[in-house]
């Protein structure tokens, strides 16, 4: 088998074992997203459902179709960037178990898990933003990320983040990082032009939501209680989240902030991992001379994190730093010209550091929604994982491209 027919077979691998865990239908909470449109005036999140209705009739039929339509594209993305990078960085073993360990983790667990989120629409266009920002073209990019806002303004603790690494990341000399860049005239004006639009998006929709939010409750309520796939429970849920001010919700949750974050199972179970994610970029991108660039984006990963402040859902919100760690690898790859030397050897506290993340990726049964639980045994995921190590002794070898 080639080399490149073996690498998608290993991801494709991995990545059906994390999906088909947890993999379902949309749940009640995500179709009432889709079912939200502006037919009584302005709301947050309103966006999507708006494109929606243009195309599909509202049911729960057409929200599957577009739910696994969304989610498909957004895997084939990140096969494909995995595969490319791969086969481009001939035979490091950081890229390959850099990809492993993000296919096989939490983030693609419940992305299946809760498929039909809106969170998944803005990562895909995360990556546009990308490019444009990568081209210098930052007003367009800004105009992406004001698009994704008003689909959901998780877009500020997601996107903006990575935005903001990529462009400090691809205006600065590739060896000369330095936050005294960031206080530069050209590196401001460039920031100014991206975050410009975005930021006042955000005050918009903070200060609508702040002064006239309550006043349309009850209207959004009753519309919510009309559809027969709504549960009564689902629309009050739905209704406060599309409702309540950001204020409020940072004075119910902001005192749960530092238990979510650093005493939580997630900040072992999650944490863990991602710390490997950060040393196999720090090793393959040889961060130790431009240390500031793995501070940037330790940082930048962190972000969404700030999201236990004002809401509950804390293993959902601790997914998410996986994927700015992907998106992180694509900017740097992006930016540094690859050394085409072969690293195919680990040493062995980076094999014992491999092995506990590997474990705790694919064994450690997660937390789920609605009181679900994830499929198969322990006894059979093991079963399940033991081709993994198969296979990356395959893509040890010599092969044929």
């Amino acid at each position: 088998m080639s080399r490149t027919l073996l690498l998608v077979f290993t991801y494709l691998y991995a990545l059906l074992f994390s999906v088909v865990k947890t993999a379902r239908f949309p749940n009640k909470w995500s179709e009432s997203h889709w079912m939200m449109d502006y037919r009584f005036g302005f709301i947050r999140r309103g966006l999507g459902g708006e494109i929606f209705g243009w195309f599909f009739q509202k049911d729960e039929f057409s929200i599957f179709v577009l739910s696994v339509g969304v989610l498909l594209l957004l895997y084939a993305a990140v096969i494909s960037i995995a595969v490319r990078e791969t086969l481009k960085r001939g035979k490091s073993i950081y890229t390959v178990l850099f990809f492993l360990i993000f296919l096989l983790s939490q983030y693609i667990i419940f992305s299946a898990h809760l498929i039909g989120y809106l969170e998944h629409i803005v990562f895909l266009l995360t990556l546009p933003v990308i490019y444009f920002i990568k081209r210098k073209k930052f007003f367009l990019a800004s105009w992406v990320a004001v698009f994704s806002i008003f689909i959901h303004e998780i877009t500020f603790f997601l996107m903006l983040p990575v935005g903001i690494f990529a462009l400090l990341v691809f205006e600065s000399p590739a060896q000369a990082f330095s936050f005294k860049n960031i206080f530069s005239a050209e590196i401001i004006k460039k920031m100014v032009l991206f975050l410009g639009l975005p930021v006042l998006a955000i005050a918009f929709l903070s200060s609508f939501n702040e002064l006239g939010g309550r006043d349309y409750a009850f209207t959004v309520l009753n519309y919510l209680r009309s559809i027969p796939f709504i549960p009564e429970k689902v629309a009050r849920s739905v209704t406060g989240g599309y409702t309540q001010s950001f204020s409020l919700s940072f004075q119910e949750q902001s005192r749960h902030f530092i238990q979510r974050v650093f005493i939580s199972k997630a900040t072992i179970f999650y944490g863990i991992p991602m710390l490997f994610l950060l040393w196999t970029m720090f090793k393959e991108f040889r961060l130790k001379r431009n240390i500031g660039i793995l501070i940037l984006l330790a940082a930048v990963s962190i972000c969404p994190l700030l999201l236990h402040s004002i809401a509950y859902d804390t293993y959902r919100i601790w997914t998410f730093p996986f994927m700015i760690l992907f998106l992180g690898f694509l900017v740097l790859s992006m930016k540094f010209k690859f050394n085409n030397t072969d690293k195919t050897k680990l040493s062995v506290p980076e094999t014992v550091f491999f092995m506990i993340s590997f474990l705790l990726v694919t064994l450690v049964p997660n937390v789920l929604f609605d009181g679900e639980t994830e499929r198969f045994s322990l006894l059979f995921r093991l079963i399940l994982i033991l081709p993994l190590f198969s296979m990356l002794y395959l893509l040890k070898k010599p092969q044929s491209k």
